[in-house]
This record gives structure tokens, C-alpha cells and sequence, in this order.
């Protein structure tokens, strides 16, 4: 792979090809804010919170930084007014659906979101994906999933594959923001998996 030269936030970074703004970013240790993105999945650019300005032959616009690959001569802002704007209001939607998540109350803190600035919806997802991807990428059992469409999208745990795979799995908790998924587990588990698929760890 050739090595491109590209500005990060006025730093001269070097970047393979076929990288994303965001992981040149994390090589030359610049911090962008991310909430569904892991190194271990495909990029997906859920949350978009890793929104950055970019300026290419003199054109500037707003990408997902998860999302948009490295160019020679690509000029970075990964912070600017409209920038914090953007990801104040996004966490501004996302704290109304979950105002108890301390990832994000911690951003909240540094773009200064407001949690009382949307009606509370409390759904306690924000949709990042990390567990539905995580399951189908990386342990291919896909025992939870997106279903519906819309503003009605939710996760869910399919029970059928859930009571067999998930008990003594769990690796996609602690990947949840907003702790979302593990209450949604144990409930569905209460309510549908047979007695006998669960067991007391030791």
C-alpha cells in the first residue's frame, strides 16, 4: 500500500491507502469522538458523531470520518464551530433517548448538549449497532438484530438462537453505550427462554 500525506487539524499525517480519516486520526494519536464505531467490525457511520470538515481541491464539506478514506493532500478540521454544533445536537436526540449513559453525559460535557432540550424518549438505544454487528461479524451467530424501519427501529435479541448462544457469551455488553442491551437481554431471557437454558456463573 502507498503512503499518503494528508493534514490533520494543521499536523501532517501519513496514512496507508484504503484508510479512514478516523483511524490516521487514531495513528497520529488526534482525538474524534465515536460511539458505534470498533476496530474489530466493518466501519458503519451510525452515530456520526466522528463528523469532520474536510477541504479537497478547494471544495469543504461534512463527512463521517469512520467512514471517508484518506486522500493525498486532504486538509482535516476535526473541530470548528459548526462542527460542536453538529454533535451537540446529535447528542442533544441521542441523550433523550438515553439521559443515564455516561458516554454520553460525558460528551454532553465537552460540546455542551443540553439532556432537557428534546421530550424524553426513553427507548435506551441509540442505534450504533455495535451488538447487532459484533454477533453477525465477529461471533456469526446474529442472535440479535435490527427489526423495523424508521422511527420505530429497535434492537432485538432473536430468542431462539439467543437462549442457545447468548448465556454464556455476553461479549457485546460491555459494548453498549448506553447499558441498553443487557437489561433488554435479561428481559427477554425472563420472558421467553426456557428455564433450563439458563444457568448461575460461578
Amino acid at each position: 500500500m502507498s503512503e499518503i500525506l494528508l493534514q490533520i487539524d494543521g499536523k501532517e499525517v501519513e496514512a496507508k491507502e484504503g484508510m479512514t480519516i478516523l483511524e490516521a486520526a487514531q495513528k497520529a494519536e488526534i482525538s474524534i469522538p465515536t460511539l458505534c464505531h470498533l476496530e474489530k467490525l466493518e466501519n458503519y457511520g451510525a452515530c456520526r458523531i466522528c463528523t469532520v470538515e474536510i477541504e479537497n481541491r478547494g471544495r469543504t464539506q461534512l463527512v463521517a470520518a469512520c467512514l471517508y478514506p484518506v486522500e493525498r493532500n486532504l486538509v482535516v478540521r476535526t473541530r470548528s464551530g459548526k462542527i460542536d454544533k453538529i454533535r451537540k445536537v446529535l447528542l442533544d436526540l441521542m441523550l433523550a433517548h438515553a439521559p443515564d449513559s455516561q458516554a454520553l453525559k460525558d460528551l454532553a460535557q465537552q460540546y455542551g448538549a443540553d439532556q432537557s432540550r428534546f421530550e424524553k424518549e426513553p427507548s435506551f438505544c441509540i442505534l450504533c449497532g455495535l451488538c447487532v454487528r459484533y454477533c453477525a461479524e465477529v461471533k456469526k451467530k446474529n442472535a440479535v438484530a435490527f427489526v423495523d424501519r424508521g422511527v420505530r427501529r429497535e434492537i432485538s435479541f432473536i430468542p431462539e438462537i439467543a437462549s442457545k448462544e447468548c448465556w454464556n457469551c455476553k461479549e457485546c455488553f460491555p459494548l453498549c453505550p448506553t447499558s441498553y442491551l443487557q437489561a433488554a437481554y435479561f428481559l427477554v431471557e425472563g420472558l421467553t427462554f426456557p428455564p433450563s437454558s439458563a444457568s448461575v456463573d460461578p
